[in-house]
């Protein structure tokens, strides 16, 4: 079965690859992804929220909109899609993933709409 985690975060700054600091936050990642690497069909990160266009969609049209679809703390960072036999199992990617706060949504994709 396949499963969607969204990854909800506060907004951080992080250095990225050949900036000072970089090999240092890398590394936990690195170790998750050889660890449960098998697991992860999918994922990425996502470019910070302030690159959004959102898309209203009502009875009389859809509106674009620059922007994240709502204002919040934390927003939706990234995601892996993930094969496990179980929720359990999903829950022990989860659990491990080396982010130091946030909100982690995990939910099992439709019957038939995972390949």
């Amino acid at each position: 079965m396949q499963y969607l985690i969204t990854l909800n975060v506060p907004p951080y700054e992080a250095p990225r690859a050949g900036e000072p600091g970089f090999e240092e936050r890398i590394a936990p990642w690195v170790e998750f992804h050889q660890t449960f690497g098998d697991a992860l069909v999918a994922g990425g990160e996502l470019q910070p929220r302030e690159t959004a266009t959102t898309v209203r969609r009502s009875a009389d049209g859809d509106t674009i909109v620059d922007g994240p679809f709502q204002e919040t703390k934390e927003a939706l960072a990234g995601f892996y899609l993930v094969e496990a036999p179980d929720l359990d199992a999903v829950l022990a990617v989860v659990t491990a993933l080396p982010l130091p706060g946030g909100a982690f949504e995990v939910r099992p994709l439709a019957a038939g709409m995972a390949r």
